[in-house]
């Protein structure tokens, strides 16, 4: 497979700044502290969706507070209820003396740059955006680390693995809203369903997103609504029984639309396993795409109490295990001993560098 990066300037921006990345921060030892964290003061502003969404927000708020327990320091953050609060949020962080703030989630770039810009002696941590406002390939500010993730190749996996695991031959995906960051899943899953049906000589279908237009199904949100479990039901209405929704809470209407049909229908969850943050929905998770945003959030937090504060972007892939599959907990007995080895293997490759995964972040 080729690789190959999405246009627009942003993107084009992202891949440029990337290129110089090195591999994952070693998780800290220090027992915390010490003079350099007595009066330090680690921050944190959600995306709407909030804290307790069992996804993204909850990952980068578990890694704070364990960070700033590890410090000896505590912690603050701010919830957003809409988009309108970001800046206000960011803002009144840097207003109460935050020494590092970590804005949750690529929307919150704008009010990251801005206020990095306005105040060079904060740090900021910005997960799943580089913070290129200009698109010149560059963060917009020194004091600006980024935390990003190669999901795509932890999707292509679970697409391999999805199209062997399909009773009807079709598996489904939808998404919040059609941004990188999103869309990475989606085009990473129905790579990995394509290698299958390559070597396969199969005909599994994907439903909900199309590669050569890189567009598909949205809810235009990121809320669990009666949007996002109509276009669950449609997906399930064409046979799927394998669904991939990306988007935090979205997950909680695909399962509802799950458990309302009657079908035996896997759901894969995304960011955290959620079998493990959500067990309300486990007997349904085949398995979950893993974004190591607690573990970045807490290295780089961690650092910074320490006074060893690095902007150096964060590429999480499958190397690093910034990225990776959950296991199959409940579905485990229904996945093949045979396709689990073939899903190592392929790991393996992506690792090695004889297999690419095309995505925006592929280097």
């Amino acid at each position: 497979m080729t690789k190959a990066l999405l246009s627009g300037l942003a993107i084009a921006g992202t891949a440029a700044l990337l290129a110089g990345c090195g591999s994952a921060p070693a998780t800290s030892s220090s027992s915390g502290g010490g003079a350099a964290a007595s009066d330090y003061l680690p921050c944190m502003v959600s995306d709407f969706g909030g804290f307790e969404d069992k996804s993204f927000n909850q990952l980068g708020y578990e890694g704070l507070n364990k960070a700033a327990d590890e410090l000896g320091v505590e912690a603050k953050a701010v919830e957003s209820a809409t988009e309108t609060d970001y800046a206000s949020n960011v803002q009144g962080l840097v207003d109460q003396g935050c020494s590092t703030i970590v804005t949750v989630g690529f929307a919150l770039a704008s009010a990251a740059s801005e206020a990095a810009l306005a105040n060079p002696d904060v740090e900021f941590v910005s997960i799943d955006d580089v913070v290129d406002t200009d698109g010149d390939g560059e963060t917009d500010a020194e004091n600006i680390k980024p935390l990003i993730f190669d999901t795509a190749q932890a999707a292509f996996l679970v697409g391999y693995l999805s199209a062997g695991v399909t009773q009807t031959g079709v598996v489904g995906t939808f998404g919040g809203m059609n941004f990188p960051t999103v869309s990475v899943f989606m085009d990473g899953f129905a790579q990995g369903v394509e290698y299958y049906n390559e070597t396969k000589s199969a005909d599994v279908q994907v439903i909900g997103w199309d590669r050569a237009s890189q567009d598909g199904s949205f809810t235009g949100g990121f809320e669990a609504n009666d949007t996002a479990r109509q276009i669950a039901q449609g997906l399930i209405d064409q046979n799927a029984d394998i669904i991939l929704p990306v988007g935090g809470p979205i997950y909680q209407s695909a399962a509802a639309a799950i458990q309302d049909s009657g079908k035996d229908i896997a759901l894969i969850g995304v960011d955290a396993d959620v079998y493990e943050t959500d067990p309300s929905v486990g007997p349904l998770l085949l398995t979950s795409v893993l974004k190591g945003i607690d573990v970045g959030v807490y290295d780089a937090i961690v650092a910074a109490g320490n006074d060893e504060f690095d902007n150096a972007p964060f590429v999480g892939t499958l190397e690093n295990d910034g990225v990776g599959i959950a296991p199959f907990h409940d579905w485990e007995s229904k996945v093949p001993a045979e396709l689990v080895t073939e899903v190592d293997a392929l790991k393996a490759s992506i690792i090695d560098g004889s297999l690419t995964v095309e995505s925006y972040l592929a280097q």
